[in-house]
Formats: C-alpha cells, structure tokens, sequence
C-alpha cells in the first residue's frame, strides 16, 4: 500500500501531462463511487400468486340476490328489482365467490369466521407463492400486508408470522383504510424498504380484502352495490433487489392522493346510514372522481413511458393550441404505443369502461380487466394480480414486454406501478388453471350510471 509520502513523490516527478491524466483518473473515480453510492437499487418482482377459492364458495348472480331477497331488510320488489339491475349490469359472472358466512339467509357477522376467510385467503395464497418460488423463509426481511376493512388483534402481519415462523427481527407493516389500490402502495412501500435492506433481502407484500363482517344490510341504494361488487380473492407477490429467477423488473411506481378534494374524500366512505347501519357508501361521483385522479396519475406517468416520437408530436400539438389561441384541439398521447399490457382494477364495468374511453384503449387493451370482473368480481387490491396473470396464461406475455398496472381506491388515490417482463410464466397460476380455455367472453361495455 502507497503511503502519503510516496503518493507525493510521484507526484512532484511526474510530467505535467501525467499529472493530468492522474487528477482525471481521480476525479472519474470518486464521481463513479459517489454515483454507484447514491443511486437507487434495481428492485424485481421474483414471482406472484392469486387466490382461487374452493368451489363450494361458488355463488351464482341470481342466487345472491335470492338470498338478498329473503334477508330482513330487503322486502320490497321495488329494491330486489334495482339489485337484478345493478347485479346485470355489473360485469360480474356466476362464478365468482362469497365466504360461508353470505351462504346462509341472512349472511351472518361473526369475528371468528371473518378470521378463519383470513386465513383461508391469505395462507393458500402465499402457500402457491413459496411453491413456485422455492424460497428460503429466512431470506424475507420485510412483510407487508393491506387489507382496509378488516384489522384484528394480533394484526393478519402478526398471523402470517406466526404460521410461517418468519425470522423475529422482519420488518412487519399492515395498511389499513388505503381502498382498493392499496395493493400497488403496498409494492411501492416495499420497494422503499428494499433500498435501505441488506443486498439480496426479499419483501413479501399479501393483498387481500375479508368480506366477512363487512356485509350491509340496510336499505340505501348507494351501500348496496358493495355487497353485488365486492367477491373473495388475494394476491401474493414475492420482490427483491436480486435479479436472480426474478421474472420482472419493477421500473416506476408513482401514486397520487386527490383526498384534499371533499367529492374526493367522501366518493368512498365507511359509515352508517341514516338507520346506524354500517356499510361501504359509494357516491354518484365515483366514476368522474376516479376520471379526475386518473389524469392527474397520467400527467406523471407519461414522461416516463411515453415513446419519445409521441412526446415530440404532443409536444408540438400543444405549442401549436398555445400559438393559435387555443383553436385547434390538442393531440392526446397514444399510450398504447408506451405498453404492451395493461391491468386496469377490476373494480366496476364502470370504471373499465371510462379508462377504455379516456385512454382511446381497444377492446383487447381491457380485455384481462373484464375477464377478471367476470371470473372473480372485484377482489380490491389484488385484482391487478388476477389480470397479470390472464395475460400470461393466455400465452401473451413475453421477454421485454412493458405492463402498466392501474389502481384505483378511497381517498381518492390512482396509483400505477410500470412492469418490465424478465421472464414470462413457464406454468398458469392456479387461479386460471381449468377454466382460462372458456376465455375471452363476450361481456356488456357501455358507460353508464350504476347509481340511479
């Protein structure tokens, strides 16, 4: 090792013209290190995986709306009429799933079995995920859980662990309250914790939403259309700063909040109604506000995925609206040139239908989106998961594919997480297994006003 001394003796030996070339080699030096040094590590999606319910939880549309029927609040024909409507119009299919509890007339609340749908979802579902990942328990550092209605003592993060036996010093977080788009928060958060983990540490981040204990039964027409929405479902997603068997790479998460807004803030809202009966209240507003959260989301993201010939082109449409007084109408970015899948949540036909218009989207753009309304209903956060894993069962999915995953929820939030594929599914999951052959179905597309 060069002591200070001799450093500065070559130094003053050496020629002008060396001097250069060793302050040059100095300074490259020290910037590359302080670059490698401040710079965010790369974080990939190792693997993922959704829940599919067993098939005695199977519940048909006209069966549930019997069984709404000949509950106790519901007994006019005029309220049953608007259900069947509603129940139509919705998206959904006859086989999607309710817990044991929305099987017996009237659904029952109970904490217990909310607990036991908890551990049904959540348990299977990260069961599949070490299946496929065949990783080492020990190697997760980091637990995230989201789930907004349900939260018990000890927290479902605290379950997880305590069926896994999840190394003590883990960093164990739960959101709650974060809506339907809390799953895509959740992978942000995680990719967050990631940066400052130990180099090859796993985050696992569990979505899911317990529809037991969360049943309405009152009368307003607004609090109803959660119990013909809202199905069973979970996702499992396995992420980590190592490339290695990782199948995507986890490019942009960008997340906004429109809650200072009051429409906003109130267009989701759990509370009672005018009886004191506890329910989720979905506004008249809902489809505008999530139009309004989604072009503020958009604005963001479309710097960064947006092909430059198509930045050039909107750019000059602008100038040319600036320049002529606003005469001229601009020129929307084509976003289907910056992805080659999309994963809109799964939360209403409603939604899917005013993202399609706004984003001039084709049929086959939305087609998970509406596949997975059909098959599984709204599963909350993990719907994105379910539409992630059409595309690849379906075989569409390959190396260097970009997917723009959607998220929609209460607050108002638009969140949106832009995938990388590293390496596509070599099996289907689970979820799609034995039934994706009967799809793409032909499915009800026009805008509408499911409150009426």
């Amino acid at each position: 090792m060069l002591l200070l001394d001799d450093l500065f003796f070559i130094w003053h030996g050496a020629s002008a013209h060396t001097r250069l070339l060793m302050l040059f080699l100095c300074v490259s030096t020290v910037t590359t290190l302080l670059y490698v040094m401040s710079r965010s590590r790369t974080v990939y999606i190792v693997d993922y995986a959704c829940y599919r319910p067993n098939s005695k939880y199977r519940i048909s549309k006209d069966a549930w709306i019997e069984n709404i029927h000949h509950s106790w609040s519901y007994d006019d024909n005029s309220n049953h009429c608007f259900l069947a409507r509603i129940s139509e119009r919705s998206g959904l299919g006859d086989e999607t799933y309710l817990p044991s509890c929305h099987h017996h007339i009237p659904p029952y609340n109970c904490l217990s079995e909310a607990r036991v749908e908890a551990e049904l979802s959540i348990f299977t579902t990260i069961d599949d995920l070490l299946v496929k990942t065949s990783i080492n328990l020990d190697a997760i550092a980091i637990l995230i859980v989201n789930c907004s209605l349900f939260n018990t003592t000890p927290s479902l993060a605290d379950m997880i662990m305590q069926r896994y036996r999840l190394r003590e010093n883990i960093c164990s977080v739960q959101l709650s309250g974060m809506g339907c788009s809390a799953g895509l928060i959740a992978v942000g958060l995680a990719k967050d914790l990631l940066q400052n983990a130990p180099s090859n540490a796993h985050a696992l981040v569990v979505s899911t939403e317990i529809l037991t204990g969360t049943y309405y039964t009152g009368r307003k027409r607004e609090m109803q259309l959660t119990d013909m929405l809202f199905r069973m479902g979970g996702s499992a997603v396995l992420l980590s700063t190592s490339s290695s068997n990782a199948r995507f790479e986890l490019a942009h998460v960008i997340r906004n909040c429109t809650s200072s807004d009051d429409n906003a803030y109130q267009c989701v809202f759990y509370e009672e109604d005018d009886e004191g009966i506890l329910g989720l209240n979905l506004s008249k507003n809902l489809v505008h506000v999530a139009g309004k959260a989604l072009e503020d989301n958009i604005t963001m993201v479309g710097p960064l995925i947006l092909p430059l010939s198509v930045k050039i082109a909107f750019s000059l449409s602008f100038i040319s609206q600036k320049v002529r007084y606003g005469t001229t109408k601009p020129c929307l970015p084509d976003f289907r040139k910056a992805f080659d899948h999309l994963c809109i949540h799964a939360g209403g036909r409603a939604v899917i239908d005013a993202v399609q218009h706004s984003l001039c989207l084709l049929d086959e753009h939305v087609e998970p989106s509406r596949m997975t309304l059909h098959k599984f209903g709204n599963t909350s956060s993990s719907s994105v998961w379910y539409e992630l894993a059409y595309s690849e069962v379906k075989g569409r999915m390959s190396k260097g594919d970009r997917v723009w995953m959607i998220g929609f929820g209460s607050g108002y939030k638009c969140n949106s997480v832009v995938l990388n594929c590293i390496q596509p599914a070599k099996y289907a999951d689970k979820a799609w297994r034995g039934c994706i052959y009967r799809y793409p179905i032909d499915v009800p597309k026009e805008v509408y006003n499911m409150v009426r």
